[in-house]
């Protein structure tokens, strides 16, 4: 490989980077739009940033149900179907590794998949923690279109039970359904407030799109409930 080749290689992830980064700031300013477009049909890409995830969750339940091994090569996504197969590109090095979504999240904003221990060093982003990579599906799982999901807005993730209680309680005159589910992290509880159930994501995002007008909202993220 030649050192031009490389060159070009990290000046475009770096261009792709910078973009992200500043749709994101202009997301936080105008709060007009919601995080992220509609997840990636099979054949088409998705690009953004992904994270990992290790030791601290390792042999602890997945919002799938499983037990996470964080040996294995599995990774979390917000909408996409559990038992979805993705190929996931480092754009920073071309390496690539094949992933089967089994849990829910990042639930940070600008990030698009947190994968496993294994999945990260098998495209070597270990030490950096975070990189910018490429999504292709490459496999549903098949009784997907038996039926459909079921989509929320995420909205806000407490430590505290009472604080997700006042905002829920501040968007329930406004928005009907708000709900709280809890979640064990290795730091504690979470409650996450989240907002609607709907069937299809274009209502999802329209929701979400909604919900960052309000000006107790900073952030909006659409999941998968199932």
């Amino acid at each position: 490989m030649s050192r031009v080749g490389q060159f070009e290689r990290r000046l475009l992830a770096i261009i792709l980077l910078l973009v992200l980064l500043a749709g994101a700031s202009g997301c936080r300013k105008k709060k007009a739009q919601a995080q992220a477009p509609l997840p990636p049909a099979i054949g088409e890409p998705e690009t953004g940033l992904a994270s990992w995830y290790g030791e601290p969750y390792h042999g602890r339940a997945t919002a799938s149900g499983e037990i996470y091994d964080m040996n294995g090569m599995t990774a979390a996504h917000r909408t996409l179907p559990f038992q979805t197969w993705v190929r996931v590109t480092n754009l920073e090095n071309d390496l690539f590794t094949t992933v089967r979504i089994n849990d829910r999240g990042p639930f940070i904003h600008g990030r698009i998949i947190d994968l496993s221990r294994a999945a990260a060093e098998a495209i070597d982003m270990i030490g950096v923690g975070t990189a910018l990579v490429r999504l292709e599906i490459v496999q549903q799982p098949a009784d997907e279109s038996a039926g459909g999901g079921v989509y929320s807005v995420q909205v806000g993730a407490f430590l505290v039970e009472e604080n997700a209680m006042r905002l829920q309680a501040r968007l329930a005159p406004r928005f009907g359904d708000v709900f709280i589910e809890t979640h064990l992290a290795p730091d504690g509880f979470y409650y996450r407030v989240r907002v609607g159930r709907l069937a299809t994501l274009e209502d999802a995002w329209e929701l979400a799109n909604r919900l960052l007008q309000e000006p107790e909202i900073a952030t909006a993220l659409v999941v998968r409930l199932n």
